[in-house]
């Protein structure tokens, strides 16, 4: 495992045993809330967005859900070893906290706009995970992937592409509830601002 990866794992473990030690005040600070105040539905507290929630969110999961860990550290695993292996720990750091903040933006804005609906905490590392899986397909586009139970293997460019766009359909439509679907895009977004920006074309090439 590639330090950086390792590290990211740990500290996602570390963040959900602290749900479990603090409590609620976890949530309440530490999860994202849209803008402005209200009271939490399940503990009658007062919560609010807090700027650092931009990031903390994303260390912390449901903590009702340990699969919501478990799968968001696999995808980490199995896809960030390769990626920072390629770019280097820097700019994969890198490359992970702009997906995580651009993530969070994103489900920011969706989030303050339907606050009318109901007011909710988004929480995970499912924005930072959405841009390591871009980068994947960026750097490895040929790379052959299964995903169960479809045992078909497919290259990496068209899964991340059909995954981009059925959570861009889901995240319209408002289907499968309670699933921060912009925050997935937004983190494919930051991916690809680090990975482009800057980026210089190819010198054109002259027949000889």
């Amino acid at each position: 495992m590639t330090p950086v990866v390792r590290a990211l794992i740990i500290a996602n473990v570390i963040g959900y045993g602290l749900q479990y030690l603090l409590g609620n005040f976890a949530m309440a600070q530490f999860a994202l809330w849209p803008i402005g105040s209200f009271l939490d539905p399940d503990t009658g507290a007062m919560v609010g967005f807090k700027p650092w929630q931009l990031i903390t969110s994303a260390f912390l999961h449901d903590p009702d859900n340990l699969l919501h860990l478990l799968l968001n550290m696999f995808a980490l695993y199995m896809f960030g070893r390769d990626v920072e292996a390629r770019l280097g720990a820097s700019k994969f750091t890198t490359l992970y906290f702009a997906s995580v903040l651009a993530g969070s933006l994103a489900q920011l804005f969706m989030v303050s706009m339907a606050v009318e609906e109901g007011v909710a905490a988004t929480v995970g590392a499912s924005g930072g995970v959405f841009g390591v899986l871009l980068a994947f397909a960026v750097l490895f586009p040929k790379r052959k992937l299964i995903v169960i139970p479809i045992p078909i293997p497919m290259p990496a460019w068209f899964l991340v592409t059909a995954y981009a766009v059925i959570e861009l359909t889901m995240g319209v439509f408002g289907t499968q509830q309670g699933v921060a679907h912009f925050a997935h895009l937004g983190g494919m977004v930051g991916a690809a601002i680090v990975l482009f920006a800057g980026r210089r074309p190819d010198p054109p090439r002259f027949p000889a």
